[in-house]
């Protein structure tokens, strides 16, 4: 099942405008992937201090599909789609939330590597960790073309 988070849009975060700033949409992305990997039990600061493990942004890519504005509260959908030993593919929806409708504002896929700090060395996911992630797993993957 794919994990869900809401944020809400603050003045920081938009141009002068009052339109979210294209690379605000990569922050949102990022609090969600680290709130996804809490509510599974790995928690970025844990893995690093009691596994030596890291995750890297390896690669990312992100579809703009409409603005959101200044006060928008944004939903961002995270699921994974691929699972290798060392590279995960994730794909992130952020989406404004008006009144009951979700309009979609951006797709997001990442890949990650997984990684160990000491030394700073690509590294497969441990099997418990593995067995964690496929909870994110879902078929209904945007398409981005």
């Amino acid at each position: 099942m794919a994990h869900r988070i809401s944020f809400r849009v603050y003045y920081e975060d938009t141009d002068a405008g009052g339109i979210v700033y294209h690379a605000r949409y990569l922050g949102f992305a990022e609090r969600a992937r680290a709130e996804a990997l809490r509510e599974l039990g790995m928690a970025v600061g844990e893995l690093a201090g009691k596994e030596n493990l890291c995750f890297v942004v390896a690669n990312l890519s992100i579809s703009y599909k409409s603005p959101a504005r200044l006060d928008d509260v944004l939903e961002v959908e995270t699921r994974l789609v691929k699972m290798g030993n060392v590279r995960l593919i994730l794909q992130q929806e952020i989406h404004t939330l008006e009144e009951g409708v979700r309009r979609l504002n951006a797709v997001l896929t990442v890949e990650l590597a997984t990684m160990t700090l000491t030394p700073f060395r690509p590294t497969a996911l441990p099997q418990q960790y593995r067995e964690r992630m496929e909870a994110l797993k879902s078929e209904q993957a945007h398409s981005v073309l």
